[in-house]
């Protein structure tokens, strides 16, 4: 029987004195680079490490719109419909599942601004730059039907935002004032103002559903009572708010999005201060929803990022 023993000769690699240079055992073929193999490990690693940073969760694009989509609305029966509006006026409704587009609309000359769909899901409302509000059916016309809306309302003044309230058939647009609406009638209820900018946002309250609330160019948030025909109350931030998202769990809560690259979480009962400064954002936030649970929102910034954050978290996940 062979044993095979590894011998090493001290006198190769241990120094004499303290002061000699380690001896490294060197392999002088010029093929092999002396860090050939940690090289590769590093690069492997890093790699590996760049694909988790990067990675997202990335579904699919819809594509279709010939324009810059300006607006979007979800559908508050079915998960799977969601609808865009675009910057020539197009407005098309999609399905999330076959990652399609039904169904395509010319409703507007110029801008659609705003839409939002009826609670019952069974039609929708735009506003665009030709200063109409329209009306819409949710369901495609049958064969031969022309592609008309419900009912179309002229307005005096350019309106730049819509929501609908969710019990009743009423829905608020936003321009020089806060316009409140009912479906059956072509002028509004009421006016709401205070101050005199335009609005660029409004929002009804899902759970105190005679809340709404409104942000400004002139960098306040107010928030009004539908009951009251009044305003209530009004914050001024030291920027602009470009929209706000109530909480659907918390009726007090809301989520502004401000232009100085951070978010707002407020509890309308105390405008003094915020609940909590989201930041993360590096350029002016556009926008803000929140997921249905009330637990996170997202928001989508001009920084070209989309971030998920927690509701009592100041930095995103």
């Amino acid at each position: 029987m062979r044993v095979k023993v590894l011998s090493r000769n001290p006198d190769d690699y241990v120094r004499e004195t303290k002061l000699d240079l380690q001896r490294v055992p060197r392999n002088y073929d010029p093929l092999l680079h002396p860090f050939e193999v940690p090289r590769e490990y590093t690069r492997a690693l890093n790699a590996t490490k760049l694909e988790r940073v990067f990675a997202k969760p990335f579904l699919s694009s819809l594509d279709g719109h010939r324009d810059g989509v300006n607006c979007m609305a979800k559908h508050p029966k079915s998960l799977s419909t969601v609808l865009s509006g675009a910057c020539d006026g197009e407005v098309k409704i999609w399905n999330l599942t076959k990652r399609q587009c039904v169904r395509t609309i010319q409703a507007h000359e110029g801008f659609v601004r705003g839409m939002c769909a009826r609670f019952c899901g069974t039609s929708f409302f735009t506003v665009g730059d030709d200063k109409t509000v329209k009306q819409w059916k949710m369901e495609s016309p049958e064969n031969g039907e022309e592609e008309e809306p419900i009912h179309t309302i002229l307005g005096k003044t350019v309106y730049t935002g819509i929501d609908h309230h969710w019990k009743d058939a009423v829905f608020a647009t936003c321009g020089h004032q806060v316009d409140i609406w009912d479906e059956q009638r072509t002028s509004p209820m009421c006016s709401l103002t205070w101050g005199f900018d335009s609005i660029s946002s409004v929002k009804f309250n899902p759970i105190e559903t005679y809340l709404l609330g409104s942000c400004a160019s002139d960098r306040n948030i107010v928030l009004y009572d539908m009951r009251k025909s009044t305003p209530l109350k009004k914050v001024i931030l030291s920027m602009r708010t470009n929209t706000i998202c109530w909480n659907p769990m918390e009726a007090f809560i809301f989520t502004a999005a401000n232009e100085d690259y951070n978010l707002y979480t407020f509890d309308m009962r105390y405008l003094e201060s915020p609940v909590m400064v989201h930041m993360d954002h590096v350029s002016a936030v556009l926008d803000v929803d929140y997921s249905p649970t009330g637990k996170e929102f997202v928001s989508a910034s001009f920084d070209k990022s989309v971030r998920i954050f927690p509701v009592n978290k100041g930095h995103s996940r």
